[in-house]
C-alpha cells in the first residue's frame, strides 16, 4: 500500500516510531515517504518503496547539484538537519577538541621529497593553513637543498578559490619542462577539466579539455597530450590525442565494452605509452611509441575472460606479470617488441603460490618487484646485467611498504616508502649499486610521537570454515587487555584492495583515548595471495562478512574487547560490509559508521546505465541475466534485507556528486531503516551536497569528517558525557 505523501519527501515527525520521552531528549528524524514501486526480472519481483530517491536526471546532478529535483533535495536538507541537531551539536566540543589534536600532528608546511627528473627536482609543499598543495621545482643539483630559489607552478590554494570542493588530478610536465599540465575536479564528479601553464611565464595556455577522466600523457616531442573522454554516463570510453598547435582531437582508441575501464601511462623509460583497457578480472594492453605522430596503438595479447596481466617496458623488452595458465599469485614474464603474443611469452620468474606479485618498478639496469608473502610486502631486486637478485625487507610484526618513482630512468636509485601502525611515515633512497639505504625523510608529528607507547600485533582469527584472518591492530601500551576496553574494527575486503598496515595520525586519537584500532583483512581482498580476493567474491562474497564477524568474535575472546562495545567502520565496498554484518550479527557491534555505504546492491548491479554496474559485474555477478547472480546478491543485499533488528546506532554518510556510490543508495538504506527497524538505531545520514566519494576536499575540512566519525564512534562507545546514542 502507497502511504500518503507529506510535502518535499517527509511525513510529519508524529509517524517516528520514537516515543514521546524520546523525541523530548532527541530530535526527530525525518520520515521519508513510501511509494510502491516494483521492478520484475529474470522472473522474480521486487518492491523498492524509495526509489522516488533516485533523480532520474543523475546525470545532470553530477556536473550540477542545483538541478537536483526539489523534493529530494528537501529530503536530504532535513536529514541532514536531523544529523546535525542529534549528533553534530551534542558532540560539538569533543569534535572540536577532536580536529585539534589532528590538526596538531600535522606539519603545516609539510613538504613532500623532491623527485629529480632531467634538470630540474619537483615536490608538492603547503602553507600554512593551506588547504592544497602547491606543485614547485628547484634545481636538480640543489634538490636537498630547502633554502634554494623554487619556481611556483601550481598553486592549489589559489585554484581552488571560489569552489566548494577542489581535487586535481593528474599533474605533469612535458618532456622539455617548458609547460605543466593538470587536471581538476570543482565538483566531487570525477569529472576533469585539463588546462596547461607555461612554466616559465606561469600563465595558463589556450587549451582546454572538458570531460576528461584523470590520467593524460604528453607525446615524446611535447606538442600532443593522450588524454581520456569521460561519456555522458561518468564512464571512461576512449582515448584522444590533443594537438596543441591545432587545437585538434583525433581518436586514438575507442572502447565499446560498457564493463571496461581505460587508462594510460607512459613506461618509466619514457619511449612506450600503454593503453588498458581492463575490468577487474580481465586484462588487454595496447602500446605505442612515444614519438609517433598519429599513433596506431599495437595490441600485446587480446583480452582473455579472468586472465590478468600488466606490463612495463625494460631492457629493450616487455616484462609481463599475468596469472596465465593457473599462475593464481602470478608469474613474471617477458616477450620482445616485435612478437607479444601469448606464446610467445618467456617465464623469467615463475609462480609461487602464496608469494603475491603486486607490481613492478624498472629502473635502466634494475628491476625492482613488490611481492606480498603471509600478508607482509617485501621489494625483490633483479639485476639487468647478471640476473641476480636481492631483496629489501623489514623486521616489523606489521608494516607498509610502497615504491616511489623518485629519480630519472637512468639513475640507480630506487625510492621507497614504509611505515607501520606505530612508525611514522618514512622515505628512503635506496642505491640499487651498493645497496645502501638514505632516509630521505621521516613523517613529522608536530605534537610529538613516541612509538614506544604503542603496540603494533598481527593476529589470526578462525573463521567460520577455519581460514585463518589476518588482524592489524593498534593500542596504546597503558590499554588492558582484559575485555573492558572499547574497539573500533575497520574493514573492507573487495576488489582485492589490502588495506596497508600504515601509519596514520588520526587514529591517535582513538588510541589514545583508550579504543583499540583493529583492521579486518578479510577475504576479497589479497591479503593472503589472490586466492584470497578470488574466495571473497561472486558466490563466495559472504565469505568477507562471515569473516569479519569471526574477527570481532575472536577479539572478544580474546579479551581485547566485550561484545557490544565495537563499533564497526568501512567505506565504499566496506559499507557493503557495514550494512551486511549489522543485518546478520547486530548485537556484536556498539555502532556502525558507513561512510558511501554500497548498499543497495540489487538494484545497483541491475542498472546498466549507472556507471560502475557493467564494470563491476564480475566482482558481484550479473542479476539481469543470472538468477543464480539475482539470488546470491539478493540474500546479501544490505538495503534488502533490512528487517526489524536490534541494530546499533549507526552514522551514514555519501555525497551528492559521487559518481562510485550514489547519493541515493545511503539515502534510502537510512530511510529503510527507520521504518523497518523503529526499535534499532538511532540512525544518522549525512550528505555532502558539494562532494563526491572522498567526502569533504582539503586536507583540514577532511579531518572535520573524521572527527565525526570519531565523535560519533566515542559516543556509541559511551565514553562521551551527557551524550547517550541510545536512549529510548
Amino acid at each position: 500500500m502507497t502511504e500518503s505523501p507529506a510535502p518535499d519527501g517527509a511525513q510529519t515527525p508524529s509517524n517516528t516510531a520514537e516515543s514521546a520521552d524520546a523525541v523530548a531528549t532527541r530530535p526527530a528524524p525525518p520520515v521519508a515517504r513510501r511509494i510502491d514501486h516494483e521492478i520484475t526480472q529474470i522472473g522474480r519481483t521486487r518492491n523498492d518503496p524509495y526509489h522516488w530517491m533516485k533523480d532520474e536526471r543523475w546525470q545532470d546532478v553530477m556536473r550540477d547539484p542545483s538541478v537536483l529535483r526539489q523534493d529530494i533535495r528537501a529530503y536530504l536538507e532535513a536529514e541532514n538537519a536531523y544529523t546535525k541537531a542529534a549528533l553534530e551539536t551534542p558532540t560539538e566540543a569533543l569534535r572540536n577538541e577532536l580536529f585539534k589534536e589532528m590538526r596538531g600532528r600535522i606539519k603545516e608546511d609539510d613538504s613532500s621529497v623532491p623527485e629529480i627528473d632531467g634538470p630540474y627536482a619537483y615536490y608538492t609543499r603547503y602553507r600554512e593553513g593551506g588547504e592544497y598543495p602547491i606543485i614547485a621545482r628547484r634545481a636538480a643539483e640543489h634538490a636537498f637543498d630547502p633554502n634554494a630559489e623554487e619556481t611556483i607552478l601550481l598553486d592549489g590554494d589559489a585554484l581552488a578559490k571560489g569552489h566548494d570542493y577542489f581535487s586535481f588530478g593528474g599533474i605533469d610536465t612535458s618532456p622539455d619542462h617548458s609547460l605543466i599540465a593538470y587536471a581538476t575536479d570543482t565538483q566531487g564528479s570525477e569529472f576533469y577539466s585539463i588546462r596547461i601553464k607555461n612554466t616559465q611565464t606561469g600563465k595558463d595556455q589556450d587549451v582546454h579539455i572538458y570531460s576528461a577522466y584523470g590520467p593524460f600523457e604528453w607525446s615524446a616531442d611535447g606538442k600532443r597530450i593522450f588524454w581520456i573522454h569521460r561519456d555522458e554516463n561518468a564512464r571512461p570510453d576512449s582515448v584522444w590525442q590533443r594537438d596543441l598547435e591545432s587545437g585538434e582531437d583525433t581518436l586514438v582508441y575507442k572502447e565499446e565494452d560498457p564493463g571496461v575501464f581505460l587508462s594510460i601511462n607512459k613506461s618509466a623509460s619514457e619511449e612506450v605509452i600503454f593503453i588498458s583497457a581492463s575490468s577487474h578480472t580481465t586484462s588487454e594492453i595496447y602500446w605505442f611509441p612515444s614519438d609517433e605522430a598519429d599513433p596506431a596503438p599495437r595490441l600485446i595479447a587480446p583480452r582473455q575472460t579472468d586472465n590478468e596481466y600488466n606490463v612495463a617496458h625494460w631492457d629493450g623488452q616487455f616484462y609481463i606479470t599475468t596469472n596465465l595458465d593457473g599462475a593464481v599469485d602470478f608469474k613474471l614474464m617477458r616477450a620482445p617488441m616485435e612478437s607479444t603474443s601469448r606464446d610467445a611469452w618467456e617465464e623469467v620468474v615463475p609462480h609461487r603460490p602464496g608469494t603475491l606479485i603486486l607490481g613492478m618498478q624498472p629502473q635502466r639496469d634494475y628491476l625492482a618487484i613488490m611481492e606480498r608473502e603471509n600478508g607482509l610486502p617485501r621489494i625483490v631486486i633483479h639485476a639487468r646485467e647478471d640476473g641476480a637478485t636481492h631483496e629489501i625487507s623489514f623486521e616489523e610484526a606489521a608494516y607498509s611498504l610502497g615504491l616511489d618513482s623518485g629519480y630519472d630512468f637512468n639513475t640507480p636509485i630506487l625510492r621507497f616508502d614504509y611505515s607501520s601502525p606505530t612508525t611514522p611515515d618514512q622515505v628512503f633512497d635506496y642505491d640499487l649499486n651498493t645497496r645502501e639505504r638514505v632516509l630521505r625523510k621521516t613523517q613529522e608529528v608536530p605534537s610529538g610521537h613516541n612509538p614506544d607507547d604503542y603496540v603494533a600485533e598481527r593476529l589470526m582469527a578462525p573463521s567460520w570454515d577455519g581460514a585463518e584472518v589476518p588482524i592489524t591492530l593498534l593500542r596504546h601500551k597503558s590499554t588492558p587487555v582484559d575485555g573492558s576496553a572499547p574497539m573500533l574494527l575497520y574493514g573492507y575486503g573487495s576488489y582485492g584492495i589490502t588495506y596497508p598496515a600504515d601509519f596514520r595520525t588520526s587514529r591517535l586519537s582513538l588510541v589514545d583515548r583508550g579504543v583499540i584500532y583493529a583492521i579486518v583483512h578479510p577475504r576479497g581482498s589479497k591479503a593472503k595471495g589472490y586466492q584470497w580476493y578470488l574466495d571473497g567474491k561472486l558466490e563466495k562474497k559472504p565469505n568477507t562478512f562471515k569473516d569479519f564477524i569471526a574477527a570481532g568474535h575472536f577479539l572478544v575472546d580474546q579479551d581485547y574487547t566485550s561484545e557490544g562495545n565495537i563499533v564497526a567502520y568501512g567505506g565504499s565496498a566496506g559499507g557493503l560490509l557495514m550494512g551486511a554484518v549489522a543485518n546478520m550479527d547486530p548485537e556484536l557491534f556498539g555502532g556502525i559508521i558507513a561512510a558511501v555505504p554500497f548498499v543497495d546492491v540489487i538494484n545497483t548491479m541491475s542498472d546498466e546505465s549507472l556507471p560502475l554496474t557493467p564494470p563491476e559485474w564480475p566482482e558481484w555477478g550479473n542479476p539481469l541475466v543470472s538468477a543464480e547472480d539475482y539470488d546470491t546478491i539478493l540474500a546479501y543485499s544490505p538495503y534488502d534485507n533490512v528487517a526489524d533488528r536490534p541494530y546499533p546506532p549507526m552514522l551514514i554518510t555519501g555525497g551528492l556528486s559521487d559518481p562510485r556510490v550514489t547519493y541515493w543508495e545511503p539515502t534510502k538504506w537510512a530511510a529503510r531503516l527507520r521504518h523497518d527497524a523503529p526499535n534499532g538505531g538511532p540512525y544518522f545520514l549525512r550528505i555532502e551536497m558539494e562532494g563526491g566519494h572522498g567526502g569533504a576536499s582539503g586536507r583540514f575540512e577532511g579531518l572535520k569528517d573524521i572527527a565525526l566519525d570519531y565523535a560519533f564512534a566515542l559516543a556509541a562507545m559511551g565514553k562521551v558525557e551527557d551524550v547517550d546514542l541510545k536512549e529510548d
